[in-house]
């Protein structure tokens, strides 16, 4: 991927590339209603030679915040708006309910256009389903992300097996409502990859999201590449109204678990056309 970025960076330009950058807000405070917000560290534009645009298009050789970078990630994902964020949504005084201070978006500059967002989402998406993010892959809902190992840096040289794996990733793809970042600094006893280590615990934070905000399934996601260790999903067929000989046959992939006497489906559970695990135990009943 880096090789792809630099030739990328090479085609747009020192000018250019460094104006992006700016754009999403890299190098400059976000305004988050925190103190102690640090800038970030970019090249300066005068002394960036081949070698330091090069590292820039893929992202090394410079620093930034997480919360420059899930602003930036939300503005390559929302429609291309670059937002102020906050943490406060607002101040209610207790005896009176009435709002004494409330936190609104404020929206700083358009960085890409609509469409342009529509495929950042779309190859995000990708990214989750059949790339280095699919331990954050979640049956039934849409997730893209983007994995990130960044080695570390030590009076100025970079440190041999120590690095930050990260990963963020959003839901739903097509409409997102959340945007999770989680970096890990130099974790042991792992394979140092953001995929590996970052990107389970993101889908931990995002299920934890779905459940809080109802967060309803989608359908028309990209359907995961299974590998020979993953667990299988498969979609489950609807065998309502069926007699239980066809039942059985198609539900094959499945285990079954029959309730009731007869020889007609009349319900089961998990509901159908639903994304499943084969080790998941469908309950039939019977009339």
């Amino acid at each position: 991927m880096n090789p792809g970025f630099v030739t990328l960076g090479e085609k747009l330009g020192k000018d250019t590339l460094m104006q992006y950058i700016k754009n999403f807000g890299f190098g400059s405070k976000t305004g988050i209603d925190l103190n102690g917000e640090g800038n970030g560290i970019l090249f300066s534009l005068d002394k960036m030679g081949p070698v330091e645009l090069a590292t820039t298009a893929f992202g090394q050789g410079i620093s930034v915040t997480p919360i420059q970078q899930v602003t930036a990630v939300s503005a390559a994902i929302n429609g291309g708006l670059l937002n102020t964020p906050y943490v406060v949504s607002g101040i209610i005084d207790d005896a009176s309910k009435s709002i004494i201070y409330e936190n609104k978006p404020v929206v700083k500059r358009e960085v890409i256009s609509r469409e342009t967002s529509a495929t950042v989402r779309f190859a995000l998406e990708s990214v989750v389903a059949n790339g280095t993010g699919r331990n954050a892959y979640i049956e039934n809902y849409r997730v893209g992300g983007k994995t990130g190992t960044a080695q570390k840096v030590n009076n100025g040289r970079y440190m041999v097996g120590n690095y930050i794996l990260s990963f963020i990733g959003f839901l739903p793809a097509n409409d997102p409502e959340v945007v999770v970042y989680v970096a890990i600094d130099n974790p042991k006893g792992v394979t140092q990859y953001g995929g590996t280590v970052s990107a389970p615990i993101a889908r931990s934070i995002m299920l934890s999201s779905i459940e809080t905000l109802g967060i309803k399934e989608q359908s028309g996601g990209m359907l995961k590449e299974y590998q020979y260790l993953d667990v299988r999903y498969l979609v489950l067929p609807d065998v309502v109204g069926m007699s239980k000989e066809e039942a059985t046959k198609t539900l094959k992939d499945f285990k079954i678990k029959y309730t009731g006497n007869g020889d007609k489906v009349v319900y089961m559970s998990p509901s159908p056309n639903t994304f499943q695990s084969v080790d998941t135990t469908i309950t039939l009943l019977l009339n």
